[in-house]
């Protein structure tokens, strides 16, 4: 743009210039012509035919330079890739060879000297070859999306144990940053820094606490996805990432970010009831194991494979169901038992070794037996404790392979604010208490340590299900929305992973619980959040312990002059404002969202006919079916607000994308 306001300046300033000649001839004529008749006047000197003649080559020339800039413009608006990197300036080379001047007559022409315009040319095409190398970079390397939010919340707690053991008020405080980049048509990577215990998955909270100290800032995500542009229905995605499945905190907190590698073949189905299919695989690894045997010191990998059958069905034109159907198999899961024996070992002379420290946000209720370990010393013949202990082993009673079946219905009340949304999730765990003949026997006792076993709760395998009900009104992406929901959670001891599912209950497992939530968008960029969450054991008369959070949440921009993309407290989006366009859509978001809720991919935009000689301003390309930057939405119906890299007008089309 800044070059084609140079050639228009350039072609402004000769066409000046021709004026001045014409009148510079016309007045020379005049004077010829009146030299009898005004002879009261002095005499002026006469105009040479040279002089007629330098004027009309001078007149000539700039016509030509005139036609060269346009006709160099014209091809530029055609052909912009052929632009030159080298270009500095206003001079442009004409279109016939016999029509170039030397750089004294063209500096004549513009009023410049060919030094003067030379270092102008210089400085100028400088400028504009940072630029262009920097839009290289940056179209070479995709769209580039980057996301972020802070939020500071204030937590009492209250009730609970009669101990009062748990009673507590701390601040904590969270922190993201989130960078995702288009890797040509088919590859997508991504990257998220965030606060938090790096030893607990569940969480990014930091509690400001411990004198002061610098907060860890750790790896979130790092992901790449690969859709094949001859096969868009399959989408791979390998490292760490945001679940390519659908789930609700029954089974899998919203924090958790698993590692491994996911599939997904999604179809859109064309029927009047049955509207998306799809299969989601995934392969979790989540531990390494030594072998202790002299003979066998292989490394073991301990990893979760799973798969979800996703479908939607129209039921009626307000009112959307999504089902899906799901199984998680976990192997090698006394790994997560080890590692959270160890990191509950209150003993500070035992160093955590071998197995990684795990920590939870809730205490892990499903059964386990522990064996420990304690050194003795023997003097003049008699045996004492040192009271040094170590946890040799530790293994769940159970094995997981949970069965999990989600519904989620969305109603469109005819209110853009208030879309209406259920979820029912039911979870089983079909290999409850099927690890009890697997627990290791105790070692016998030495006389430098003995050993002792024990179990937090024996293994009913009666008690292995789990169940979630939800429901919540309105929605958050406009200034002044509102939302309000309530949940209730009930969960036996042996029916979910206690360590990975919602971390903010009463204990992960065996726990009764009921979750009250009030949010308020305050602004584009700022939420106000009350959560009440009131549990207690299963079986128990203990008090309820009462946890509220009161927060605050800023969306943010990490560089000024990027613009706010999509209104959503997890994932506030932003792209650049230059080249794109705002689409409102007044489509309800339940039909969009409901079978595509916890996909990987941001919708596409089918392009509407009425414009088919528009081109993308962007890519300079025509497009009739191009993916966008991923968007992530809040809320269940009403209007959807993008801005486009496109130009003209469009549709929006149900695509998979992340779940929020």
């Amino acid at each position: 743009m800044k070059l084609n306001k140079n050639l228009m300046f350039a072609t402004l300033v000769l066409a000046a210039s021709t004026s001045v000649a014409w009148a510079q001839t016309e007045t020379a004529s005049n004077a010829a012509l009146s030299k009898g008749n005004a002879a009261s006047v002095p005499a002026q000197p006469l105009a040479t035919a040279a002089d007629i003649q330098e004027l009309k080559d001078a007149l000539a020339a700039q016509q030509l330079q005139i036609q060269a800039l346009l006709a160099q413009l014209h091809s530029m608006e055609k052909e912009p890739a052929q632009q030159s990197v080298q270009f500095a300036g206003p001079s442009v080379a004409p279109a016939d060879a016999s029509a170039q001047e030397s750089p004294a007559v063209v500096a004549t022409n513009l009023g410049t000297t060919p030094q003067e315009q030379g270092k102008s040319g210089q400085n100028a095409g400088s400028s504009d070859e940072r630029i262009r190398n920097l839009e290289r970079q940056i179209k070479g390397l995709g769209p580039i999306s980057l996301s972020g939010d802070v939020r500071l919340r204030m937590e009492p707690l209250f009730g609970g144990p009669s101990d009062q053991s748990l009673d507590r008020a701390r601040a904590r405080v969270r922190a993201r940053f989130n960078a995702i980049a288009a890797l040509g048509d088919q590859f997508r990577a991504g990257l998220t820094l965030a606060s938090g215990d790096i030893n607990d998955p569940t969480t990014t909270n930091q509690t400001l606490t411990g004198f002061y100290t610098r907060k860890a800032v750790a790896l979130d995500q790092a992901f790449v996805e690969f859709t094949p542009k001859d096969f868009k229905p399959l989408t791979l995605v390998g490292g760490k990432f945001r679940y390519p499945w659908y789930n609700t905190e029954l089974t899998w907190d919203k924090d958790l970010n698993p590692e491994g590698a996911g599939e997904t073949l999604a179809f859109n189905v064309n029927t009047p009831l049955l509207k998306r299919i799809a299969l989601v695989g995934f392969q979790l690894p989540f531990a390494e194991v030594a072998g202790t045997v002299t003979t066998d010191k292989r490394i073991a990998q301990s990893i979760t494979y799973g798969g979800q059958l996703q479908t939607t069905w129209k039921l009626a034109p307000p009112v959307t169901l999504s089902a899906y159907t799901g199984y998680y198999d976990f192997r090698g899961d006394d790994a997560i038992a080890l590692a959270l024996a160890r990191a509950n070992t209150k003993n500070p002379q035992t160093p955590l070794t071998g197995v990684l420290p795990l920590g939870v946000g809730n205490p892990v209720q499903d059964s386990t037996y522990t064996t420990t370990a304690t050194t003795m010393v023997t003097v003049n013949g008699t045996t004492y404790p040192t009271g040094v202990s170590n946890v040799t082993n530790a293994q769940f009673a159970s094995k997981f392979g949970l069965f999990d079946s989600i519904a989620r219905i969305d109603i469109d009340t005819g209110h853009p604010h208030l879309p209406l949304s259920f979820i029912g999730d039911y979870v089983q765990n079909t290999e409850a208490c099927s690890n009890l003949s697997n627990i290791q026997a105790l070692p016998a006792d030495t006389s430098t340590q003995t050993f002792k076993q024990t179990v937090n709760a024996p293994c009913k395998s009666n008690q292995r299900r789990g169940y979630w009900a939800e429901g919540t009104i309105g929605r958050l992406q406009k200034k002044g929305d509102l939302q309000f929901g309530y949940a209730r959670i009930y969960i036996e001891r042996e029916a979910v992973l206690g360590n990975f599912n919602y971390s903010d209950i009463r204990q992960g497992t065996n726990v009764s619980q009921h979750r009250f939530i009030s949010f308020y968008q305050l602004d584009p960029s700022v939420q106000l959040g009350f959560t009440a969450l009131v549990g207690r054991p299963l079986g128990s008369s203990e008090p309820w312990l009462t946890r509220l959070q009161f927060a605050v949440g800023f969306g943010y921009s990490p560089f000024p002059g990027w613009r706010y993309q999509f209104q959503s407290l997890r994932r506030a989006a932003y792209t650049r404002p230059l080249k794109y366009y705002e689409l409102e859509t007044h489509l309800p978001e339940a039909n969009v969202r409901s079978g595509t809720y916890s996909e990987r991919y941001s919708p596409s935009l089918v392009v509407d006919k009425r414009c088919p000689g528009r081109i993308d301003l962007h890519s300079r390309q025509r497009w009739n079916d191009r993916p966008l930057f991923p968007l992530l939405r809040s809320g269940n119906a009403g209007r959807v607000f993008q801005y486009l890299a496109h130009p003209r007008p469009a549709l929006l089309r149900a695509q998979p994308h992340a779940r929020t």
